[in-house]
């Protein structure tokens, strides 16, 4: 209603149209849809580095599990059934990321104070993205552990014990 009458009101005095009047709900709106798009884009590359980083810990894990035949073969002669050696390696592939999602904590609660300390900005920290953080960590390390976990069970002990 205040816009309109404005609007009216410089229009009689200008004689055409030459002002913008803005409101803050246009500006809140704007802001919310900038904001929303920076949080897809956030969102994209954090998806984007946990598939490439899951991919590492795939390689190595893979590479594990072919160095280490012949353990997994006298393992498995001497009793072992696969899920001990599936879980063996599901546990290592997970505590890989487990100590990669720990040392990005610590380096983003650092990089936190330090921007605190530089820019003068206040800081919070919450646990509720720690806890994130660390269920991503996981599951990466569950998800991509488990083709090189599953490789390892599936070998047979003989032809295991008969590589080189």
């Amino acid at each position: 209603m205040v816009q309109s009458e404005l609007s009216a009101l410089l229009m009689k005095r200008h004689g055409k149209e030459d002002f913008d009047i803005r409101n803050m709900a246009d500006t809140i709106a704007t802001a919310n849809a900038t904001q929303n798009t920076l949080t897809s884009l956030l969102v994209a590359i954090a998806v984007i580095s946990l598939v490439v980083g899951g991919i590492g810990v795939m390689n190595i894990m893979l590479v594990s599990v072919t160095e280490r035949t012949r353990e997994i073969g006298i393992r498995m002669a001497i009793g072992a059934r696969g899920f001990d050696v599936l879980f063996q390696f599901l546990t290592e592939a997970v505590m890989v990321c487990f100590i990669g999602g720990l040392i990005g904590v610590f380096v983003g609660i650092g990089g936190g104070l330090a921007t605190s300390a530089i820019a003068g900005w206040r800081v919070i920290f919450t646990v509720i993205p720690i806890v994130i953080a660390f269920a991503c960590a996981f599951l990466t390390g569950i998800v991509f552990g488990y083709l090189p976990a599953r490789k390892a069970a599936q070998l047979d002990p003989i032809d295991a014990l008969a590589r080189d």
